[in-house]
């Protein structure tokens, strides 16, 4: 299908951006990477009359560390700039390896971070671990700035809290120097698929004792969930295999899948239990480095 006609309009800051977005509402689309906004467009799911392409914010594709809040990553960086990026690399290195496995190197050349947020699809790869790290969210707009934590920014597949006239600028991942994170997921081809069910964890060690934890699940929930009773089996208690596999165990009961194509309620339940054992035994693993 050719793709209806539309005005493309390319502001020049991101308040400009904003104005224009509140200015024509429903019948504009933010246009970063393209790699979901045009394909939605080509197969008639959407029609806006209206793109704001956000390609002359350069400012929106920084990564950078701010001591004392952390490393701020701009919505615009696409995921294999944040997938090799050394700084992310150096500190975070599990939202490296979350971006890695997302789709073909072709689209995670376009692709951006934001719009992987913002599109709020319930297999997405970055939410999970990005949760998982206690990240939160810088959203500019007309009426101003404002900050939530990105476990907040979500409301079910394809929605967000994002108002008329708002855009999600930055993802702020605080500094967390003796927190070990990791993400896993289950796909039906070896690289590139939709997950059927991903786990991130981040477990604080502190004298052989999690200090602090984050399981959360994706694929298996309208949008990503914190598995806050399997977190609650491991907080403040030394760590131990059986403590670990009684975590996955009450993950995958927290669990809300459902059953389609890629995978049934039960099936994804029990990658949920493996996935979460595997991870929180990699988080723990490079918590104590």
């Amino acid at each position: 299908m050719i793709i209806p006609e539309f005005e493309y309009l390319a502001p020049q800051s991101v308040q400009e951006a904003c104005a224009l977005l509140a200015q024509y509402g429903d019948s504009a689309k933010v246009l970063a990477g393209g790699s979901d906004v045009l394909v939605k467009m080509k197969d008639g799911l959407i029609k806006p009359g209206y793109l704001v392409s956000l390609k002359n914010l350069d400012s929106l594709k920084a990564i950078r560390y701010e001591k004392g809040t952390g490393v701020i990553i701009g919505a615009r960086a696409t995921h294999n700039e944040v997938m090799s990026n050394s700084l992310l690399q150096e500190k975070y290195r599990s939202v490296c390896e979350a971006a890695h496995t997302m789709a073909a190197d072709q689209i995670r050349n376009i692709g951006t971070i934001g719009g992987n947020l913002v599109n709020a699809v319930p297999s997405a790869d970055l939410p999970p671990i990005l949760i998982a790290l206690d990240a939160r969210l810088r959203i500019v707009g007309t009426a101003g700035e404002r900050t939530i934590p990105l476990e907040e920014f979500f409301l079910g597949p394809g929605r967000t809290v994002l108002g008329n006239g708002e855009i999600l600028t930055e993802i702020i991942i605080p500094d967390q120097p003796t927190t070990g994170s990791n993400y896993l997921k289950f796909g039906l081809r070896r690289a590139g698929a939709l997950a059927v069910a991903g786990v991130a964890s981040s477990v604080t060690l502190s004298d052989g004792a999690c200090q602090d934890v984050r399981i959360v699940l994706g694929a298996v929930a309208p949008t990503p969930m914190r598995a806050r009773q399997a977190e609650g089996v491991l907080r403040g208690k030394r760590v131990s295999r059986e403590l670990i596999n009684e975590a996955g165990r009450v993950a995958a009961a927290e669990s809300k899948p459902i059953s389609d194509i890629r995978g049934t309620i039960e099936y994804r339940r029990n990658l949920v239990d493996v996935l979460t054992r595997r991870s929180l035994k990699a988080a723990i693993e490079r918590g104590h480095v």
